[in-house]
């Protein structure tokens, strides 16, 4: 019943003495911080794209690959990775994952041509992948439903937070010891977050005594309109966000004209907002579950709403001063990441938690595929025609994920429970 998995979920934030218990969002706040660390590596590849292009020789449509090389390898680690979360636990699984990416983004120092740099991207993305399969998992384990897509919003906000403070970042350490030592930051980090990780987050044998049980075939999983639902969500609306991330740099170097210091000052604004839009698409669809609000309305309100406000990318290469522009990046940003919290979440609406690593494999083996087509997509347009049909493209594929996760999720007609029942009874 409803009422009685919620009972469960509260128990799993409640600490013996009544209170709400520290513990998950100690843990959340670590997996916050491994996204800000992956994002900024990310931002790296993103913010040195002149640069890149300059030393290596490279066309926007060659920078694309380089930039697809990570969605195929997200592509074909998702679900590997979603299934080895499943079945070690997140604790092991994201240590594993976090040590193989970290070997990966280390490895970027010593690339010498745009070959080399695309096959670390490759390899980054097939480990990177398990930060959202893992970090989701826990989410599930340690948040009851009505906390849980603020939690989300907060870890996923730490992709904003990195690719806001990788700009002024990158460029400094660009200016000071060359493009190479950016590249170190971030792995340097990630070493440092693995032996807290293993510390902080603890095994309860409550929580983890189904892990590795409930096993069920990518085959029997695939026959699931779920699954279908939240990889066509994913497929439409994770490449908007990665196009931000990585083009824009580009876009305000070559189209806007701005140098690199401008670039260092002004791109971190855009990716704030996001932060902000994030956090509240958490926060706002937990308000709308504590008001009566069924787990489906309260889906469809946020995710909706946000992917309408995308749209506003449809203004930004016909403005042509700056500022306005910006303000319309900021509004596509803020919406597409309020918009990612609740798509995240639909993977604990509507898969049981012995399936939640997989299905969220199998949510960014299309993500995958999606970051891996688009910027090839993105650097033939920008070549061959302008940024323009771009922004076009990322404002309306928003409200296709968005019909596609409702249209196709069967399970979310039945989702007309309150999800917090038992806490009017």
């Amino acid at each position: 019943m409803p009422e009685v998995e919620e009972i469960r979920r509260d128990e799993t934030t409640t600490a013996p003495n009544g209170r709400v218990s520290r513990h998950p969002w100690i843990v959340l706040s670590l997996l916050f911080f491994l996204t800000v660390i992956i994002f900024v590596a990310r931002q790296t590849i993103s913010v040195l794209a002149p640069v890149l292009r300059t030393v290596f020789g490279l066309t926007n449509q060659q920078y694309g690959r380089i930039v697809s090389a990570l969605g195929f390898g997200m592509m074909t680690g998702e679900f590997p990775m979603g299934y080895l979360m499943d079945k070690l636990g997140a604790r092991m699984g994201l240590s594993l994952a976090v040590l193989g990416w970290s070997a990966a983004t280390g490895s970027q120092v010593l690339a010498g041509s745009g070959l080399q740099l695309g096959v670390t991207q490759f390899a980054k993305g097939t480990c990177e992948c398990g930060a959202y399969s893992g970090g989701i998992k826990t989410v599930n384990r340690l948040f009851a439903k009505k906390d849980r897509t603020l939690a989300i919003g907060i870890f996923n906000g730490g992709s904003v937070i990195g690719a806001t403070i990788a700009p002024p970042l990158i460029v400094y350490l660009l200016q000071h010891f060359g493009f190479r030592v950016a590249f170190m930051v971030p792995t340097l980090a990630a070493l440092l977050w693995i032996p807290l990780w293993w510390v902080l987050y603890k095994k309860d044998p409550k929580v983890d005594a189904a892990e590795g049980q409930g096993a069920i075939s990518i085959r029997a999983m695939l026959s699931q309109s779920s699954t279908w639902a939240v990889m066509l969500c994913r497929f439409f609306i994770g490449p908007v966000m990665q196009f931000y991330w990585y083009w824009i740099p580009s876009y305000l170097f070559s189209a806007r004209h701005l140098t690199m210091i401008q670039i260092g000052i002004v791109a971190w604004i855009p990716f704030l907002m996001g932060d902000v839009g994030g956090i509240a698409g958490g926060w706002v669809a937990g308000l709308l579950m504590r008001r009566g609000f069924t787990v489906r309305n309260s889906r469809r309100i946020s995710m909706y709403g946000s992917a309408l406000l995308c749209l506003a990318s449809f203004a930004v290469p016909f403005i042509h001063n700056l500022v306005p522009a910006m303000v319309m990046i900021c509004i596509a940003i803020a919406a597409d990441n309020f918009l990612s919290a609740n798509m995240f979440a639909t993977v604990t609406d509507l898969f049981p938690d012995s399936q939640v690593g997989r299905a969220a494999g199998l949510m960014g083996l299309a993500g995958g595929l999606g970051g891996m087509l688009f910027p090839l997509l993105t650097g033939f347009l920008v070549d061959r025609v302008s940024y323009a049909p771009v922004f076009l493209l990322v404002g309306i594929m928003p409200l296709i994920g968005t019909l596609a996760v409702f249209g196709v999720g069967r399970k979310y007609r039945t989702l007309d429970q309150p999800a917090i029942a038992v806490a009017k009874a």
